[in-house]
C-alpha cells in the first residue's frame, strides 16, 4: 500500500502538525519502502479531542449497531486480506504464507468474535433490588507493538468499540503501514468519525503524550515490561485505568510420560514462529534428566529445518540484541547445538535459529526475554524441581505442559504461575482470555474478559 502522509483524525486524513517523518524499512532487504509522519503532542491533542467529542454518541449507540459496524469491519479485513498480508510481509519481514494465515487471518477471527459479543453481552443485569450496568470507560489510548501489528490493533480496538469507547491508536514505528491500512478499513466499514483515530509516531513523543493526556481514560499497552512500568506509573499518578500486556519467558514442560518427539518438535516450531518475536513463545524447554540428551538431539535437528523458513527480525537493533544474548549464553557456559550468533545472510536482519543445551536456570538466556529465534533447554530431576524452575522467573505470561494423560498435564498446569497454558499442544482460542501473572502484565485481552477491560460498573438500587 502507499503510505499516507497525514494522520487519521475525526474520520479524515489530515496533515500532521510537524514535518518530521519516520522511514519504514523492509527488514528482509534493508530497503526503505515508505515513510509516515512522526506525530507530535499537537497531533495527539487533536486526536484525543476528536475521540472525546465522538464518545457520547458512540456510547449511546445501541450494542446491536456497534456489532453491525464491527461485523462490517471484519468483512473489510476479509476482503483486503491479501493486501494486509503483503503489507505485513513488507514491513515486518514475515514469510508471506505466515502473514496470510496468522497476521491477516487471526484479526478476522478476533474482529468477528467482538461483533458477536457486542450483540450478546449482558450490559445490564438484575442483582437483588439493584440494576447493574456495564458502561464504557471513555476514551482509550491504545499503544501497540510491531510483532503482530494488525492482531494487536484489533485485540484492543475491537473490544473498545464493542464496549462503546472511542480510541486513539499509536502503533509501533516499525510497522505503521499496517495501522494505516486498518484506518482505511475502519472508514470503509462506516464507523463514525472520531470513534477511531490514528497517530503515527515515536513512543517517547506521541506514545508518552497519549499516555499522559488527561482526557484519556484508559491506556492499553502491549510491549516491554520496562515501558509498561513507566506507563503504569504515569497512569497511577492520574488514577487512570491501564491494561498492560508485557514480557514473557514461558516454560514448555515435558513430563516423563509425554510423547517426547511431538512435544519437542511442536515446542521448537512455537519458538521459531514469527522469527521468535512472540511474547508468549515457549522459550524454555524443561526436560527430565533421563530424556534430556534425546530431547537436545531432537531439538537441534528440528531447528536446523528452519534456516530458510523464517524471516528476519524487525530491525538492526533487534538483530544485534538477539545476537548479543546468544553470545552471552555462550560466555555463561551454555552449549550451542544449532545456529549461533553468526548472520546466516549478508543482507537483511536475519538471525540463525538457535538452540542452547546445558542451560541452568539462573543463566541470562534462561531468565530474560530475548525476542528472537532462540530456544533454551533445561533439565529437571522431578516434578517439584520442574515446577520450581518453570515458576522461577519474573514473568508469567504463557506456557505448555505435555504428559501421557491429559489429567496429569492439567494437574501440573494448575500449579504454574502463568496466565495461559497449552495442554498437549492445545489450539489457539481467540475467545480465551490472554494475559499474564507477575511482571507479564495487568488485565486480559480477547473474548469476554477482554471486553470487560473497557467497561466500568454502575449499580442503581430500587
Amino acid at each position: 500500500m502507499k503510505a499516507h502522509d497525514g494522520m487519521y483524525i475525526d474520520g479524515a486524513w489530515r496533515p500532521a502538525a510537524g514535518r518530521d517523518t519516520i522511514e519504514v524499512v523492509n527488514p528482509a532487504d534493508e530497503q526503505v519502502i515508505g515513510q509516515v509522519p512522526a506525530g507530535t503532542v499537537e497531533d495527539v491533542e487533536a486526536a484525543v479531542r476528536a475521540a472525546r467529542a465522538a464518545f457520547p454518541g458512540w456510547a449511546a449507540t445501541a450494542p446491536a449497531e456497534r456489532a453491525a459496524r464491527l461485523a462490517a469491519l471484519r468483512d473489510v479485513l476479509v476482503a483486503r486480506k491479501d493486501e494486509i498480508a503483503e503489507t505485513v510481509t513488507a514491513e515486518l519481514g514475515s514469510p508471506l504464507a505466515f502473514s496470510q494465515a496468522v497476521h491477516a487471518g487471526v484479526p478476522v477471527l478476533v474482529a468477528g468474535s467482538y461483533a458477536e459479543l457486542a450483540a450478546t453481552y449482558a450490559f445490564e443485569e438484575k442483582v437483588g433490588n439493584s440494576t447493574v450496568y456495564q458502561e464504557p470507560v471513555g476514551v482509550v489510548g491504545a499503544i501497540t507493538p510491531w510483532n503482530y501489528p494488525l492482531h494487536q490493533i484489533v485485540a484492543k480496538v475491537a473490544p473498545a468499540l464493542a464496549a462503546g469507547c472511542t480510541v486513539v491508536l499509536k502503533p509501533a514505528e516499525d510497522t505503521p503501514l499496517t495501522a494505516q491500512l486498518f484506518a482505511e478499513a475502519v472508514a470503509e466499514a462506516g464507523i463514525p468519525a472520531g470513534v477511531f483515530n490514528l497517530v503515527t509516531g515515536l513512543g517517547p513523543i506521541a506514545g508518552q503524550a497519549l499516555a499522559e493526556h488527561p482526557d484519556v481514560d484508559l491506556v492499553s499497552f502491549t510491549g516491554s515490561t520496562a515501558v509498561g512500568r513507566r506507563i503504569g506509573a504515569t497512569a497511577g499518578a492520574a488514577v487512570k485505568r491501564v491494561a498492560l500486556e508485557l514480557g514473557g519467558k514461558s516454560a514448555n514442560v515435558i513430563l516423563p510420560s509425554a510423547d517426547l518427539a511431538k512435544a519437542v518438535n511442536v515446542g521448537v516450531a512455537n519458538v521459531m514462529s514469527n522469527s521468535g518475536q512472540t511474547c508468549s513463545a515457549w522459550t524454555r524447554m524443561l526436560v527430565h534428566t533421563a530424556r534430556y540428551d534425546e530431547a537436545v538431539e531432537l531439538a537441534a535437528a528440528a531447528a536446523a529445518k528452519y534456516g530458510d523458513r523464517i524471516g528476519p527480525v524487525v530491525n538492526a537493533k533487534q538483530r544485534d540484541r538477539v545476537r548479543g544474548y546468544i553470545e552471552k549464553g555462550v560466555a555463561e557456559g551454555a552449549r550451542i547445538v544449532a545456529g549461533g550468533p553468526e548472520s546466516p545472510r549478508e543482507q537483511g536482519y536475519f538471525v540463525s535459529p538457535t538452540v542452547f543445551a546445558d542451560v541452568t536456570e539462573r543463566m541470562t538466556v534462561a531468565q530474560e526475554e530475548i525476542f528472537g529465534p532462540v530456544l533454551t533447554i533445561l533439565r529437571y530431576e522431578d516434578e517439584e524441581d520442574a515446577l520450581r524452575i518453570a515458576n522461577g522467573t519474573v514473568y508469567g505470561l504463557a506456557g505448555a505442559v505435555w504428559a501421557g494423560e491429559e489429567s496429569e498435564a492439567v494437574a501440573f498446569a494448575r500449579r504454574l504461575d502463568t496466565g495461559q497454558v497449552d495442554i498437549n499442544g492445545g489450539r489457539f482460542n481467540p475467545l480465551a482470555p490472554f494475559g499474564g501473572y507477575k511482571q507479564s502484565g495487568v488485565g486480559r485481552e480477547l473474548g469476554a474478559h477482554g471486553l470487560s477491560e473497557y467497561l466500568q460498573t454502575k449499580s442503581l438500587q430500587f
